[in-house]
């Protein structure tokens, strides 16, 4: 029951993440939200860092249905382990480029947290 839920939980993080790759094709104003200052929506040095990312996040979130479909839920839950690096690494971006501590925590380390439990449920289940 228990790996059910968190399988449920890690499918929801890899379709936000899918969500959030392919809104930055769609709407690089978007990005604003991330939590950077200033962040440039008008420049296409910066569009161009933002589609990088937006095919990392996609891609990210691939990996967790092709584990979802075809690995064991303790396979998962190592994956989410080592990708909670990715919101924490965001969160300390937010933080050195002066963010908001919104964006900090409630954003990025909330991410990492949500990430962190579900990781403990399939690799305690």
């Amino acid at each position: 029951m228990l790996t059910n839920v968190a399988s449920v939980l890690a499918g929801l993080i890899g379709a936000g993440i899918i969500f959030i790759g392919v809104s930055a094709f769609r709407a690089p104003q978007g990005a604003v939200g991330f939590g950077i200052p200033d962040t440039p929506t008008d420049d296409r040095t910066f569009h161009a860092w933002l589609t990088v990312k937006a095919v990392r996040d996609i891609a990210s979130g691939l990996f967790i249905f092709v584990l979802l479909l075809g690995a064991t839920p303790h396979l998962l839950g190592w994956f989410l382990l080592a990708a909670t690096v990715t919101p924490l690494g965001d969160a300390l971006i937010v933080l050195r480029s002066n963010g908001p501590k919104t964006a900090v925590y409630g954003i990025h380390g909330a991410t990492a947290a949500v990430m962190l439990t579900i990781s403990v449920l399939l690799l305690t289940a």
